[in-house]
């Protein structure tokens, strides 16, 4: 697989995948496919001093609707997004 690496304040985070049934087995009718998950996975994080030292590869966020720029690699989508435009750590 091919590496990026954000610069500056950016970070990768890969989209966490919309769920399609409930626990209980609800089956969820299907979403607007151009419409953008705002959780997910960090993969890396750009060298600034002033990206707050809990986000970091692994951890789980949360972030703006509509924020960053998506690329798609190897099958698997992704968003650059700043670091100032995550809301939360999801624990």
């Amino acid at each position: 697989m091919k590496k990026i690496i954000p610069l500056g304040k950016n970070v990768l985070v890969k989209l966490a995948e919309e769920e399609k049934m409930t626990k209980s087995g609800i089956i969820l009718p299907g979403r607007n496919e151009s419409e953008k998950s705002q959780q997910g996975e960090v993969i890396s994080v750009g060298e600034s001093k002033e990206i707050y030292s809990k986000i970091k590869p692994g951890i789980k966020i949360i972030f703006e609707k509509y924020e960053g720029s998506q690329i798609e690699l190897e099958e698997e989508k992704f968003l650059i997004i700043k670091s100032k435009n995550i809301l939360a750590i999801l624990e």
